[in-house]
C-alpha cells in the first residue's frame, strides 16, 4: 500500500488529488483553531463581505466563512467514515467468500446481487426524508446501501490471487486462513482496497451535500449542501451570491481531488493506461 501512494505522488494528477485532499483535511483539523462559532447568531443579517465578515453573513446573522470551514469537516468526516465502512464490509465480505467458496460464497454473492438492484438514492432519500438521521447515523446508511460492488469486485481479486502459486505453496506448508488473508491476500488487494475508499468517499461527499441541498439532512450539521439550499432562499438579494458560490466551489474541489485521485490510481493499477 505504501508503494501504491508513492506512486500516486509520482503522478501529475495525483499529486494535485492528493494535495487538495490534504488542504481539505487539514482545514478540517484545525478549522476551530481559525473559525468562530458557525451557530452563532447576531444583529448583522445579510451583510456582504467585510473586514469583520469575509463572506458576509446570513439571514441570521451567523458568519458565513466560519460555516465554510466549519463544513469542511462535516464533509471530510462523512468521506473517511464511508470510505473505511464500505471498504471494511466489502473486503470481508468479498475476501471471505472469495477464499471459503463452494455453498457459501454461492448464498453471499445472490444477496449481494438482490441488493445490488435496490435503487440505493432512492432508499437513502426515504429514509432520510423520514428519520432526519443524524451525521453519522447518514455515514452508517450510505455505507449500508453502498458496499456491494466494492465487495464483487475484491472478490473476483481473491479468487485471482487463490491460484497464485505462493499461496499454494504457503498452503502446502500449513499455513491457516488467517496467515493467508493477512500475509498474502490483504497485500495483493492493497491498490483495489485504495480504490474502493476514493470512490466510496467521493461518492458519500456527493450524497451528503445532495441530501442537505433538498432540504432532508439533520439542519443541526453544517453543511455545504445546506448551505446552499438556504441560499437560493434569498436569490432576490445581491448578498446570495456570497452565499452560494463558495461552497459550491469548495464541494466541486473537494470531488475533483478524488476524482483525480481516481484516476491516478486507475493508472498506476492498469499499466497499459499509463501512456494512454
Amino acid at each position: 500500500m505504501g508503494e501504491v501512494l508513492s506512486e500516486l505522488s509520482k503522478d501529475s494528477f495525483g499529486r494535485i488529488g492528493l494535495g487538495v485532499f490534504s488542504l481539505f483535511l487539514l482545514l478540517a483539523l484545525v478549522s476551530p483553531l481559525i473559525t468562530g462559532d458557525p451557530m452563532l447568531h447576531s444583529t448583522s443579517v445579510l451583510n456582504p463581505p467585510s473586514s469583520e465578515h469575509m463572506l458576509g453573513t446570513n439571514d441570521v446573522g451567523q458568519d458565513i466563512w466560519s460555516r465554510l470551514i466549519r463544513g469542511v469537516r462535516t464533509s471530510i468526516l462523512v468521506a473517511v467514515g464511508v470510505g473505511i465502512l464500505t471498504t471494511l464490509i466489502g473486503a470481508i465480505v468479498g475476501v471471505s467468500a472469495g477464499l471459503i467458496g463452494g455453498i457459501y460464497d454461492e448464498v453471499l454473492m445472490r444477496i449481494v446481487d438482490a441488493l445490488l438492484a435496490i435503487p440505493a438514492i432512492v432508499v437513502l432519500i426515504l429514509i432520510a426524508s423520514f428519520l432526519r438521521p443524524t451525521l453519522w447515523t447518514l455515514i452508517l446508511l450510505i455505507s449500508i446501501l453502498h458496499w456491494q460492488g466494492g465487495a464483487r469486485i475484491m472478490r473476483a481479486q481473491t479468487l485471482s490471487l487463490k491460484e497464485r502459486a505462493y499461496i499454494s505453496a504457503a498452503r502446502a506448508f500449513g499455513a491457516g486462513g488467517g496467515y493467508l488473508i493477512l500475509k498474502h491476500v490483504m497485500p495483493g488487494l492493497g491498490p483495489i482496497l485504495i480504490s474502493s475508499f476514493i470512490y466510496s468517499a467521493r461518492m458519500a461527499v456527493f450524497m451528503e451535500a445532495g441530501l442537505a441541498f433538498i432540504g432532508i439532512a439533520d439542519p443541526t450539521t453544517v453543511s455545504w449542501g445546506a448551505m446552499m439550499h438556504h441560499a437560493l432562499k434569498f436569490y432576490y438579494l445581491p448578498v446570495w451570491k456570497w452565499w452560494l458560490l463558495p461552497p459550491g466551489a469548495a464541494l466541486s474541489l473537494l470531488i475533483l481531488s478524488f476524482t483525480f485521485l481516481g484516476y491516478s490510481l486507475e493508472r498506476i493499477i492498469e499499466p497499459r493506461l499509463r501512456n494512454a
